[in-house]
């Protein structure tokens, strides 16, 4: 069991369930939700960790599947897969894929590095009996194009702020994983008129450090000069990663080493992993991902993201990610008051691995913010 250092009691506005406590068995797993700020390891991720992990952060879709034999998580409904795909969006010349269901307000569902629209597969069904909900694949990812481009933080921004503005067209929640926890953060700071309120689930990204300074000096030098060799060593060495990346075997072990509950490491998530590496483009787009990853980091950091928001925030937090610890929640509450904070006894991927309880605190969350269908907004064009 993990101590509580600190649990909720701000003046925050915050959502209640009946009991301090939830419990919830999925396949013989108990997962404790908790309204607390436990105590908590390192809260960085760092692009050598995500690399030494291959590809899958959270999971890459397949662009074919064979068929399987899935049992869903008991009492839930699951996205119905799909080889083609649901609807497609044509974004910047670049073939743009995503899943709609649903009427209401608008909810959009970004996924982690590596993920794709299919690992919001138990929270997609349940949302959209009362929301419409949005699950997009970001570039590079998913059924979405293998775009050959320079990847970095701001494509991924402007692609979600297109998306509000050209395909949901009024407010909505914007709701992220891991990168696409960042993803959201920075689209919500840059286009606040249409963002009702963000929620976040182990996302990435960092703190600035104001101590740091960026000189240049004799090794700033030095390292330009063996740029060339050390791009060279780089792309054989994240080729060789990707190769290993795709083994069936491999990535299972690496699902598991996220997921707490490895009952949900079925052949659904391995077989969606294991295909995409079949697209031609798809080793190049890895490097570039993986060689770009953490550019723009000191520039867009969470504070900075943060002192831009003016929505609620909500943290829907797996306490037991080995790479994204609680510490890092406990952090941006501090920071950004106006925050609501859930921890979860679970792994880097709180929503595959305890859907049910991701889903009633999510729904508990959205109900508590009093959501209306809202004029529609001049759209805004973000440089």
């Amino acid at each position: 069991m993990l101590s509580s250092s600190s649990c909720l009691t701000s003046s925050t506005p915050a959502f209640k369930l009946n009991k301090h406590q939830l419990i919830l068995h999925s396949r013989g797993f108990s997962a404790p939700l908790r309204f607390c700020h436990p105590e908590g390891s390192k809260y960085q991720i760092s692009r050598r960790g995500i690399a030494l992990r291959g590809i899958v952060a959270t999971g890459i879709t397949a662009m074919e599947w064979a068929s399987l034999a899935t049992k869903p998580v008991q009492g839930l409904e699951i996205l119905p897969y799909k080889p083609e795909g649901y609807n497609f969006w044509n974004w910047r010349g670049h073939k743009i894929h995503y899943v709609e269901q649903g009427e209401g307000p608008p909810i959009v569902l970004v996924h982690g590095f590596g993920a794709s629209a299919f690992h919001w597969r138990y929270n997609i069904p349940e949302l959209a009996k009362r929301y419409k909900v949005y699950a997009i694949d970001l570039l590079g990812f998913g059924w979405s194009e293998k775009a050959i481009i320079d990847y970095d933080a701001i494509v991924w921004r402007d692609q979600v702020v297109d998306f509000i503005n050209e395909i949901v067209k009024e407010p909505a929640v914007l709701v992220g994983n891991s990168l696409g926890g960042f993803t959201v953060l920075a689209s919500a700071a840059s286009l606040p008129e249409k963002v009702n309120g963000v929620v976040l689930l182990n996302s990435a990204g960092q703190f600035g450090d104001p101590n740091a300074k960026i000189e240049e000096s004799e090794a700033n030098i030095l390292e330009k000069l063996v740029k060339p060799f050390k791009d060279i060593f780089q792309r054989v060495f994240l080729g060789f990663l990707f190769w290993q990346a795709k083994q069936p075997a491999r990535v299972e072990s690496v699902l598991k080493s996220v997921y707490i509950n490895s009952s949900n490491v079925d052949d659904y998530l391995v077989e969606s992993i294991t295909q995409p590496a079949s697209d031609p483009k798809a080793g190049e787009v890895y490097y570039r991902l993986m060689s770009r990853f953490m550019s723009n980091q000191r520039k867009y950091t969470l504070d900075s993201l943060l002192s831009q928001l003016s929505c609620p925030l909500l943290l829907l937090w797996g306490d037991l990610d080995p790479w994204v610890g609680p510490t890092k929640a406990m952090k941006i509450k501090e920071f950004y008051p106006n925050t609501t904070v859930v921890n979860l006894q679970a792994g880097h991927c709180p929503h595959d691995e305890v859907p049910e309880l991701v889903n009633t605190a999510l729904l508990d969350w959205l109900s508590s913010l009093n959501l209306e269908k809202s004029p529609l907004s001049t759209p805004v064009n973000v440089s």
